[in-house]
């Protein structure tokens, strides 16, 4: 397994737990210095993601090993247009320009749901002639749900997949849809292992949109207590624990953050996978962050 740094805070305000917001680009130095020096492969971007594509084009050195994911602009609801097929083009080449690269590893559909519109196939058939032209190694689709897993894959061949998972959210995984990625041959990516930094804040400093869950995350959270294991920890050892998952994205704020996942990540703390799977929620609201009122 793999560890890949998630780099919206470079370019954005990101995350519930972010106060500090955007990192500045000297932290941006030190961290790509640091993530180089401890074989972390994967840079996970998008043009979404504010000034972070610029900002990984300004520092990213010639001879680096880094590899670079970033995504598609979000389309037209319900049908694919001709418009929309020459912006996931032109938008692509404006991303290479900008972070400085001759080709990257992975483009992503930045929402299923523009695959699976009227239509959907024409962004497949752009992306697989830039694969062809060697200006992408992978190409797939970043997903929310089994639902959306299930129907890119009755439809496409992807290869390569970033889904949410964590010790709250173990969809996916009770689901039984990390399995069949496998058996198709798919690379998986993991987002949201910190669940955008929820499961690092103490239940008390949650907003009061999370007051459904603050008794459960109490409980969570005194377990970890009780086995002498940090909210870090537990979430980098619940991840490095399912077999499935290639690479685990994590969001770094700043250099020190950084350390403290590098020394988890390599660190060898065992709980029993039953041991999470009693804090998995099945049907709340806040399993999907878009959704989220803070």
């Amino acid at each position: 397994m793999k560890l890949g740094i998630g780099t919206a805070q470079f370019g954005l305000d990101y995350g519930i737990s972010n106060k500090e917001g955007k990192t500045p680009t000297e932290e941006v130095v030190k961290i790509l210095a640091l993530a180089g020096q401890n074989g972390i492969q994967v840079l996970d971007t998008a043009p979404a993601y504010g000034t972070s594509e610029e900002i990984l084009g300004k520092l990213i050195p010639d001879n680096h090993n880094f590899e670079i994911v970033t995504k598609t602009p979000k389309f037209s609801p319900n049908c694919i247009k001709s418009d929309d097929v020459k912006l996931l083009e032109n938008t692509f080449y404006q991303s290479l320009s900008t972070l400085n690269q001759s080709s990257i590893y992975g483009l992503l559909i930045h929402q299923a749901k523009d695959l699976l519109a009227n239509n959907g196939q024409s962004l497949m058939e752009k992306m697989l002639h830039l694969k062809e032209k060697k200006l992408i190694k992978k190409i797939g689709v970043s997903v929310y749900s089994q639902e959306e897993i299930e129907n890119v894959l009755e439809k496409y061949a992807i290869d390569l997949i970033q889904l949410p998972i964590n010790v709250l959210d173990q969809r996916l995984l009770l689901s039984g849809n990390l399995s069949s990625l496998k058996k198709n041959g798919i690379e998986i990516h993991a987002r949201s292992i910190f669940f955008q930094g929820l499961l690092l804040m103490e239940p008390e400093c949650l907003p009061s949109y999370f007051d459904s869950v603050k008794n459960h995350l109490k409980k969570y959270h005194e377990m970890l207590s009780q086995n002498n294991i940090s909210a870090l920890q537990a979430s980098i050892s619940f991840i490095k624990n399912i077999k499935e998952i290639d690479s685990i994205i994590i969001g770094v704020n700043n250099l020190q953050h950084l350390s403290d996942i590098l020394l988890a990540f390599k660190t060898n703390f065992f709980l029993d996978a039953n041991v999470f799977l009693q804090f998995a929620l099945t049907d709340n609201p806040i399993l999907n962050p878009t959704n989220w009122k803070v």
